[in-house]
């Protein structure tokens, strides 16, 4: 994800706050008004106005999960399935409504990706070893009271996905949304109590505030009572967490790139990649960013994605859309200006942003496409928008270096459409990223059309990978010398 100044997230913070207290952060969405306290008339369970009041009900939610059997909370997470399945619809449409980004066919099938493909608890597996000296048993035990940062980019999706996980584990939540998705956020943990009382769990199992601020996180990174942290955002708040001096799990910030050589399928390889690249607008992070196209086949690249939504545009028209979609702020550690993504543009539709260079065109536009320098701020700049640079390459030796540094040492994803092993490989080792699609669209790598399990927190900085819930817990050992070995 692009990364937001202090300043800038200050300012956002300042101004939903003020919202909050002028009762102006009312939303309509399908004709049902909703805030961060509530939808529809009916008040969210488990919003706090402090955030130690919110870690104290977390503690007590702690204790009680504590004291749960693991079929009991196997039950509360089924139950959060299927109530995520059930009002899919329902947060597509909040986040679409209260961030202006994405697509709300996409966002609902995010949601139901959750619900079917989430770890529950069969990921928490125990492990033994006997030998002369006895047996030795060690188990998946649960942090605690977590605490939680979740981004607007997919913010329902964040929140269910981590309580399942973090639920499994055993453990309560903390919650600290991004000041963009509020409302959202909140329905998703009022959605995840609801399911819990259904089941026959507590009332408040995952907590969440009214309010969230850059000092309701810092309370919550510095109090003694939350034992792990787990960030899923921008290189400057995962940057945060991790020098909090407590355990931290950080999913940061990628710029995908894709290989594409002169053995791919290209009929298919156009095809994928634009649907990878324009689900949900480019907001997840695993989406291609930038194509680095083998020259005797870039034509014929290019001509499969205009015939799947593609629009091709010039360099001035790249040059003219690079200064709105990208903005200039000053860096406070060089006092140099730097690039940063301008917020009004991320997760909008290609129709949109043409709009803004005076190019007319229908919803049938899923994506703007160019041919841009290695150098062109497409490639170098991590957008989040349905725009897809293409940089032409000699042979693979030239797109492996050249994607490797357009990645920027992220280590999140990659892709490459090729039939060539060899090459595949190579990518694959140079690369050194968490995801490598291979021959598909971004998403088979969270699970959706690709086996394996989804999480919307990829934890490249800290190692975890794609997160679940053994991801947030800690090995107990237990040691019986001399006895329990039968054989």
């Amino acid at each position: 994800m692009a990364e937001i100044s202090k300043a800038e997230i200050e300012q956002l913070v300042k101004q939903i706050v003020s919202n909050l207290e002028n009762n102006s952060n009312s939303v309509v969405s399908s004709g049902s008004s909703y805030s961060s306290t509530q939808y529809g008339g009916r008040q969210f369970i488990g919003i706090y106005s402090d955030m130690n009041d919110a870690i104290a009900a977390a503690g007590v939610a702690y204790k009680a999960v504590r004291a749960m059997s693991v079929e009991k909370r196997e039950r509360i997470i089924s139950a959060i399935r299927d109530l995520t399945r059930k009002e899919a619809e329902i947060m597509a449409d909040l986040g679409v409504t209260e961030t202006k980004m994405g697509k709300r066919e996409h966002k609902k099938l995010k949601h139901i990706l959750v619900a079917d493909k989430t770890p529950g608890t069969e990921d928490i597996v125990s492990e033994a070893r006997t030998g002369d000296d006895g047996l030795t048993l060690v188990e998946m035990a649960p942090f605690g009271v977590v605490g939680a940062i979740t981004p607007s980019t997919n913010p329902s999706e964040t929140v269910i996905c981590n309580s399942m996980g973090m639920i499994a584990a055993g453990n309560s939540v903390v919650f600290n949304p991004h000041p963009g998705a509020i409302c959202t956020s909140n329905y998703a943990v009022d959605l995840v109590n609801r399911a819990s009382r259904a089941a026959g769990g507590p009332d408040i199992l995952v907590v969440s505030m009214d309010k969230p601020t850059m000092d309701s996180a810092k309370i919550m990174q510095t109090h003694p009572a939350i034992r792990l942290l787990v960030c899923t955002g921008g290189p400057g708040v995962v940057r945060s967490v991790l020098s909090s001096g407590k355990k931290a799990i950080g999913a940061g910030a990628g710029n995908p790139p894709v290989i594409v050589d002169d053995t791919a399928d290209i009929v298919k390889a156009g095809k994928d990649i634009i649907d990878g690249c324009t689900f949900d607008n480019n907001l997840p992070c695993i989406a291609e960013k930038e194509v680095f196209a083998f020259n005797n086949i870039k034509d014929r690249l290019i001509s499969e994605m205009l015939k799947n939504g593609a629009y091709m545009i010039s360099s001035a028209q790249a040059d003219a859309l690079a200064k709105i979609v990208l903005v200039e702020v000053t860096d406070k550690k060089t006092g140099k200006l730097k690039k940063t993504v301008n917020r009004e543009c991320v997760g909008r539709d290609a129709a949109v942003l043409l709009d803004k260079i005076g190019v007319k065109v229908g919803n049938e536009v899923r994506c703007i496409i160019c041919e841009a320098a290695f150098e062109h701020p497409f490639v170098q700049e991590e957008l989040m928008m349905p725009i897809l640079p293409i940089v032409g390459v000699s042979d693979i030796d030239e797109a492996i270096d050249l994607a490797v540094k357009a990645e920027h040492g992220n280590r999140h994803t990659a892709h490459m459409h090729s039939k060539n092993i060899d090459n595949l490989s190579r990518f694959a080792s140079a690369v050194e990223t968490t995801i490598f699609v291979k021959n598909a669209p971004s998403y088979a790598g969270i699970g959706f059309g690709g086996e394996g399990h989804t999480t919307f927190t990829i934890a490249g900085p800290t190692g975890e990978g794609l997160t679940s819930a053994r991801s947030f817990t800690r090995k107990r050992r237990c040691v019986m010398a001399d006895s329990f070995r039968i054989i």
